[in-house]
């Protein structure tokens, strides 16, 4: 599914992507990186109730993101694509870099690894290489 502009009113500043990383955001995005995907999504479910503002999309888009790649660890194959077409409109308005996250490359991970369940197709998905599940990097 392409992102169009009307899927969501979030406009991100520049201004939003200045300032720490919410230490449960940190934390779930280590949770993430160990392949941990469902205590990911609480950790940075936790940011994403705390914050204000645009930057708890931020954080909404990647414990979604965290969420499609538990679905293809357990072979889900309609949630996983519903996951990455639901996801779309929080990861997408954001630059590629943000409060130091690489989001940019967050979304191409996301996109190579959809595109890999999509290719396999449910019957195969059990052999899908989990090492396409990238973690999330940030500085």
């Amino acid at each position: 599914m392409l992102y169009s502009p009307t899927m969501h009113p979030l406009t991100v500043k520049s201004s939003d992507c200045t300032g720490a990383i919410h230490p449960a955001a940190i934390k779930g995005m280590q949770l993430f990186k160990a392949g941990e995907y469902w205590l990911a999504h609480e950790a940075l479910e936790e940011a994403w109730k705390d914050e204000n503002g645009p930057v708890r999309e931020l954080y909404r888009a990647i414990l979604q993101t965290a969420v499609a790649y538990l679905h293809i660890t357990r072979n889900n194959y309609n949630s996983a694509i519903k996951m990455h077409q639901r996801v779309q409109k929080w990861i997408q308005p954001w630059p590629d870099v943000c409060r130091g996250i690489e989001i940019g490359q967050l979304r191409r991970d996301l996109d190579a690894a959809i595109e890999e369940v999509k290719r396999l197709r449910p019957d195969r998905l059990a052999g899908f290489d989990r090492s396409l599940l990238k973690p999330v990097r940030w500085t």
